[in-house]
């Protein structure tokens, strides 16, 4: 039999049937750039198919050698742990396939300017009375406890304010660290733009993105002489769709390098030393295939099918600007 090759792109599911949707049309246009392959997806959980299922379904069409990809814009504990565990478990249960992990998506001057256009469409429908040095940038990030894939975002931000030309720019996050977005705004509103642009660095839309949103208006509302403005996530920007299939030939070229130079589960990084060495382990075997309805995914979860499955310790989770916020009662998640 001939050998055959397939892709397979790591996503982490949502309940948000959108965002499903949103990540199927990734596969597609990676099937579009990458004909010469055989493409399928999987997710770590909240929606099928399965990471395991896509994996079959590649190995049942013939495919010897597998080069899956996390959907991800950094990497994290997800990119780091919980998809490498899946594919590891997986390739000592089959021994007639090959299969080979690559990079998140990461800083990557098409990923930036793809950004950089969702922000210029935003300004663009917005109009041009305000001028650009008036305004401020918001650049939002998803969060984690991971500290080399929060600085990943700043660096985001700060590539997007130089880029653009912006007279300020702010870095938030819409969960697990800090500043969150709601603070993150009041904050913003205090330095006196008269034009604020809130742009989530998401790739696909979901709950978080929508909260994202609504803390706009939130704060918005509050302050109706400033003008806020709301810029659309990545979703499937083609240069989104060519870093996803720059990816999986960095895989075949030998530059396949994940960043573990600031990993913490690899060195001191400041404040998260005690995880150096913690065993990279997925957390998301229990809630494969749970589908679309009823769950939420903040961390530290508990998830209403009875499993309770917690990650490290946050160090600065009483971070006034930061989670605390959550058990106040404020809305700031």
């Amino acid at each position: 039999m001939a050998e055959k090759t397939g892709v397979m792109v790591c996503g982490h599911g949502s309940r948000d049937t959108g965002a499903v949707r949103e990540f199927q049309s990734v596969a597609a246009g990676l099937r579009t750039r990458m004909p010469e392959y055989d493409v399928d997806y999987g997710f770590l959980e909240f929606a099928t198919p399965i990471i395991r299922t896509g994996l079959d379904a590649l190995r049942e069409r013939g495919a010897t050698t597998i080069l899956a990809v996390p959907g991800m814009l950094f990497a994290a504990g997800h990119a780091k742990n919980d998809i490498p565990s899946v594919l590891n478990t997986y390739q000592a249960q089959h021994d007639n396939v090959e299969i080979r992990y690559g990079t998140e998506l990461g800083i990557d001057p098409k990923m930036i300017s793809a950004a950089g256009a969702r922000v210029e469409e935003a300004v663009s429908a917005a109009g041009d009375q305000v001028a650009r040095t008036d305004t401020l940038l918001v650049v939002v990030g998803r969060g984690a406890s991971d500290p080399d894939a929060n600085s990943n975002v700043a660096k985001i931000t700060r590539m997007l304010w130089e880029g653009l030309g912006f007279g300020w720019a702010e870095t938030a996050y819409s969960g697990v660290t800090f500043p969150l977005v709601e603070p993150a705004l009041e904050q913003a509103v205090r330095l006196g733009f008269k034009r604020i642009v809130v742009f989530p660095y998401f790739l696909f839309t979901g709950i978080l993105v929508k909260r994202i949103y609504d803390y706009t208006d939130t704060v918005a509302a509050r302050h109706p002489d400033v003008e806020f403005v709301k810029a659309g996530y990545l979703n499937d920007h083609p240069l989104v769709l060519d870093t996803f299939a720059e990816r999986v030939r960095n895989i075949l070229g030998g530059e396949n390098t994940m960043n573990c130079q600031l990993c913490k589960y690899r060195t001191q990084v400041l404040g998260f030393e005690a995880e150096v060495g913690l065993a990279q382990e997925s957390h998301h075997h229990h809630v494969e295939g749970i589908g679309t309805g009823g769950h939420d995914h903040d961390h530290g979860h508990t998830h209403d099918h009875g499993h309770t499955h917690t990650h490290q310790p946050y160090p600065h989770a009483d971070h006034p600007m930061g989670p605390v916020s959550m058990k106040k009662g404020s809305g700031s998640a």
